[in-house]
């Protein structure tokens, strides 16, 4: 189809239109059925108010070091380095000469040269006229914005507020341009060490390794890279990649552009763009390019995260050590990256690998967990004494109660308290049990309905049937703690018009991975979908740019997605655990650890499901409509109820 223009129809558009049939209900109300808006964001919320109040704060720093800090950080929302790393050469080379600060060591030690203290802000002029009239800004992307010498005054259309008027010393200026010339010629140089190397991998290699990172784009989440002042992204605004807005081979891809081109055509942003990717693939697979996000993508920086991945995965008892890169050259990167994926896999097996998330910048980070404490041996005991007391199973651990299930499986297909079966109880008892236990606003569990139905498209090996199924063939249950509502305005409708724009956003995930762990024929790589999920992850300020998030104040989170096996296909990503706070403190490392363990249990219990199922006596999964959570939230049936005080009647 195409647009009133003419234009090919994107993919954002052509997923929304096949969405409407099947979007479900908000508080009752059909699909379509208001006029304005399902909800507007209240003041103060998202990423726009953000920028705002880290401006104004950094405004009031008495220092041009503290109000630095204070955008690095925005405002404490996200670790300084991230935003170091996105500074451009130029722009990192004069917060160094102003101030020290440097991605490599963004903590330099006080009273070192370059750096202000309190009292002495370096942006005072040591005496007689500034040899240079510099600005510093926040740009409406969350970026720092330097002016630097050779450069117009910033663009009040890009930033957030104003300027921060800088006047450079002789001194700084110096010492920018010494700065400045030694990072040209580093980017110079590593430039045609990676043209280089895409030379040596001749035009069918070059055309494959393009193919590779086009495919990451298309089937990780969204992601932002910066090349000097190029940038490349699939995130809103006007895309230069593939993803949600444009489709496989559209010429405004920069990546798809590539394929067939000579490779001394090539711009320099380009011949890195291919290499940094080609190497993040390679270290971990598609999901290792989301540790780049909101970064400049330069061999120099995918090295610094090759390394500090190096060290974390030779920290763990038992793994081979992998030696270090011997140069920053591509071709030892190379031989680490693929050193690396060996490395991850020995450590994911004696240790917990898991992701955090800085939601305002979308940035992720690999972590190696250390062992379960006291705090996560608490939550798991917890949650086991809660589910030992409803759902009849014999045991005081969640071993144990896994163990007891395992021995009489057919429980699950058995009607359990108000469920028509012993596995929808036992999601439901046990993400309730998880809300208690961890303290969480709300807590959710997702999966398949048909396991008969899935397991007989497998045996058939009909992947286009499974492709075709919407978003109501899977299930989410989420149970939201009573005193959540206060995040709602104290009302119970509302808050369970939250929980089912969860529940079916959660449908959409299951819908969206279930491709993932398909055989990679036509009518699944014509289908849209993501790489499942295979790490747990904990995310931070997430309330930011989604407007699921926002609206439904998703600040702190924890997903723990667990593997299962169905008719003799690993499915990864199959089920989870979610844990959400609205406010109040984050989650942190022992809470994941302790909550991965709770969807482990879930999970050997769908794996169990499935092998019944398998042998023709499979529990079909009927609970956790728009309905059930209406009624489990509020006590009563959606058509006894009026508009929520307080709240718009809204449908989406």
């Amino acid at each position: 189809m195409t647009d009133p223009a003419g234009r090919p129809e994107s993919r954002r558009a052509a997923n929304a239109r096949k969405r409407v049939s099947r979007r479900p209900s908000r508080l009752g109300l059909p699909a379509g059925a208001t006029t304005g808006p399902d909800r507007t964001a209240e003041p103060g919320a998202g990423f726009p108010a953000l920028l705002e109040r880290t401006w104004r704060r950094a405004g009031q720093a008495p220092t041009l070091r503290a109000a630095l800090e204070v955008l690095l950080t925005l405002d404490g929302h996200v670790p300084g380095d991230i935003q170091l790393r996105a500074l451009s050469s130029a722009e990192q080379a004069a917060l160094t000469a102003l101030c020290g600060l440097d991605w490599r060591d963004p903590h330099p030690t006080p009273g070192a040269p370059g750096t202000d203290s309190p009292g002495t802000p370096q942006d005072a002029a040591d005496g007689g006229p500034p040899a240079f009239a510099g600005e510093i800004g926040l740009a409406t992307n969350g970026r720092i914005a330097v002016r630097t010498p050779g450069r117009p005054p910033l663009d009040p259309r890009d930033l957030v507020g104003g300027v921060r008027r800088v006047p450079w010393t002789r001194t700084v200026l110096d010492t920018y341009r010494h700065t400045r010339a030694k990072a040209r010629a580093r980017l110079a140089d590593s430039a045609a060490d990676c043209r280089a190397w895409l030379a040596a991998q001749g035009p069918q290699g070059r055309d494959a390794l393009v193919a590779q990172a086009r495919q990451a784009a298309l089937r990780t989440a969204p992601f932002v890279l910066h090349q000097e002042d190029t940038t490349y992204t699939n995130f809103r605004g006007r895309n230069t990649l593939t993803g949600k807005t444009l489709w496989p081979g559209h010429p405004d891809c920069a990546l798809s552009a590539l394929t067939g081109l000579p490779l001394e055509v090539w711009s320099d942003q380009d011949t890195q763009l291919v290499v940094c990717l080609t190497l993040l693939i390679r270290s971990a697979g598609f999901g290792r390019v989301e540790e780049a996000n909101g970064t400049q993508l330069t061999v120099d920086h995918v090295a610094h995260t090759l390394e500090r991945l190096r060290r974390a995965y030779n920290a763990v008892p038992g793994v081979t050590p992998v030696p270090a890169a011997a140069s920053h050259r591509v071709a030892d990167l190379d031989r680490l990256a693929a050193r690396l994926r060996t490395g991850r896999a020995q450590a994911g097996a004696r240790a917990q690998l898991y992701r955090e998330i800085h939601g305002p910048l979308m940035h992720k980070v690999e972590r190696v967990a250390a062992a379960p404490g006291a705090a996560a041996h608490a939550r798991r005991a917890a949650v086991a004494e809660q589910l030992a007391a409803r759902l009849g199973l014999a045991g005081t651990t969640l071993d144990e109660l896994g163990q007891d299930l395992a021995a009489r499986p057919t429980w699950l297909t058995a009607p359990h308290g108000a469920f028509a079966t012993g596995l929808e109880s036992l999601v439901h008892e046990t993400t309730a049990a998880a809300a208690d236990a961890f303290h969480a606003d709300f807590a959710m569990s997702r999966g398949t309905r048909s396991l008969p139905r899935l397991i007989r498209a497998l045996r058939a090996q009909n992947w286009a049937e499974i492709c075709d199924w919407d978003i109501t063939h899977f299930f989410c249950c989420v149970v939201p703690r009573r005193e959540a509502a206060a995040h709602f305005g104290g009302s119970g409708a509302a808050l369970a018009d939250a929980a089912w724009a969860m529940s079916s956003r959660m449908q959409y995930n299951s819908w969206h991975f279930v491709a993932g762990n398909l055989p990679p024929v036509p009518e699944v790589e014509a289908r849209d979908h993501f790489v499942p999920p295979a790490l747990p992850d904990v995310a931070f300020h997430s309330d930011q740019h989604h407007h699921g998030h926002v609206n439904n104040h998703v600040r702190f989170s924890i997903r723990s997605p667990q593997a299962v096996e169905v008719a003799g296909r690993r499915f990864d990503g199959f089920t989870d655990l979610r844990l959400l706070r609205c406010a109040g403190d984050p989650f942190d490392e022992q809470d994941l650890l302790a909550a991965h363990q709770v969807s482990a249990f879930v999970a050997h219990a769908t794996q169990l499901a499935a092998r019944l199922a398998a042998d023709g006596t499979g529990p079909e999964v009927t609970a956790f409509d728009s309905d059930w959570h209406w009624r489990a939230v509020t006590g009563r049936h959606p058509a006894s109820s009026g508009p929520p005080a307080g709240q718009v009647r809204r449908a989406s």
